[in-house]
């Protein structure tokens, strides 16, 4: 197991990016590569967004939208699992 953090979607980047402006995108991607570096820097990221109480789904805004992502300690990772661009650009 490796002692840094990464990211992926779940359950792949057409399902959970597909369709969504490519600026959403890259925001999210950015924000998530942020939250990547805070986990290698020893920083507790399972209560960071919003969320019920540490861990599980936490929601964090990004572009005028919103992400979903689940923070793994276990696994370092971080699993974006859905994007929600801004209403107007449904």
């Amino acid at each position: 197991m490796s002692d840094t953090w990464t990211w992926e979607y779940d359950p792949d980047h057409d399902h959970v990016a597909g369709g969504i402006p490519v600026h959403v995108v890259a925001e999210v991607e950015r924000l998530v590569g942020q939250l990547v570096e805070l986990a290698d820097t020893g920083v507790d990221i399972t209560d960071l967004g919003n969320g019920p109480r540490p861990g599980g789904l936490r929601r964090m805004d990004a572009a005028g939208g919103w992400f979903f992502f689940l923070p793994n300690s276990r696994d370092r990772l971080i699993i974006v699992v859905r994007i929600m661009p801004p209403y107007e650009e449904l």
